[in-house]
């Protein structure tokens, strides 16, 4: 395919997971399926936050944010790809493309937050308690949550902006399943120096203090449910944070792994597989983690579902 360079580049087109049409029916099946999966889950959860009064507590008002950042993540890109395997296309506009990075980056880094608040939230709850009712208010739990929505939007409009600076070349591909920032940006006919400093900046900055801060939330943690004498009262301080620390670490080691599989291969099906961990799959397991292991989530939803609570 020839390459013409166009500054006013009207579409791109994404990549599919297979060309074979006897395969479409089945991943169109299987991406909705886990689709409906993780919408539903997590509104589940948003619904038994919001009805039980018991559950009005920092802990949950995060997750109930979680929940809805997530369910907002997989909207970006599934829909799209869900749209595009049913009518058998590849294309996606340019002002699309633009809107999906937007978004895209929008819920990834308020998950990233939303997931460094609840770790602050569990280091006040297990390493300050006489504290934690005074600290963790609505005031300050509302104001978190308020900021990583404003830094969020703030970079992810950064961002798509600075992608208007950029040429692009007609009949471009892009070797991923929906408009992924980097990818975007390493295949534009011009310089993009300027792009790529602002976004490994923004990448350390933003990605890297949200890490650092659940890293010495968690070593505060540890060392405090370390120094408590009975196994009784280890366990009881750990559960409280043991399902935050699943979801952290699948947040984390999926983006992770993500990451370096891109840099260890040139496939670009592999990336897109293994993209589909963070996109996908982990939005749809954090709904199951916690409340599998959590009893005033399970009373919540019995209530919903109309069962008698025990």
């Amino acid at each position: 395919m020839v390459l013409h360079n166009d500054t006013q580049i009207s579409e791109f087109l994404l990549l599919r997971f297979s060309e074979d049409p006897e395969v479409q029916p089945l991943l169109f099946g299987l991406f909705l399926s886990m689709y409906l999966v993780t919408v539903c889950g997590n509104l589940l959860i948003i619904v038994a936050v919001s009805s039980d009064s018991h559950l009005h507590t920092p802990m949950y008002f995060f997750l109930a944010n979680l929940s809805f950042a997530d369910i907002s993540f997989t909207s970006t890109t599934i829909p799209k790809m869900l749209w595009n395997i049913q009518n058998q296309s590849k294309v996606i506009t340019f002002e699309g493309c633009l809107s999906q990075i937007y978004f895209f980056l929008l819920c990834a880094e308020l998950d990233d937050f939303i997931l460094s608040a609840m770790a602050y939230d569990r280091f006040m709850a297990i390493c300050h308690p006489l504290h934690y009712t005074v600290i963790m208010n609505p005031r300050l739990c509302g104001l978190l949550v308020l900021v990583s929505w404003v830094i969020s939007a703030l970079n992810s409009l950064l961002q798509s902006l600075m992608l208007l600076r950029l040429s692009f070349c007609t009949g471009m591909e892009i070797p991923h399943f929906f408009c992924d920032l980097n990818q975007v940006v390493g295949h534009a006919c011009s310089d993009t120096f300027v792009n790529d400093m602002v976004m490994y900046f923004a990448t350390v900055l933003l990605g890297g203090a949200p890490l650092a801060g659940v890293l010495y939330s968690y070593s505060k943690i540890i060392s405090s449910i370390y120094k408590i004498s009975s196994a009784q009262g280890k366990y009881k301080a750990f559960s409280t944070c043991a399902s935050h620390l699943s979801v952290v670490s699948l947040f984390y080691c999926t983006g992770l792994g993500v990451y370096l599989s891109s840099a260890a291969t040139q496939s670009s099906h592999a990336s897109a597989v293994a993209s589909v961990m963070y996109t996908v799959v982990t939005p749809m397991l954090n709904p199951f983690i916690y409340s599998l292991r959590n009893r005033d989530i399970k009373r919540a939803l019995k209530g919903i579902i109309g069962d008698p609570v025990m």
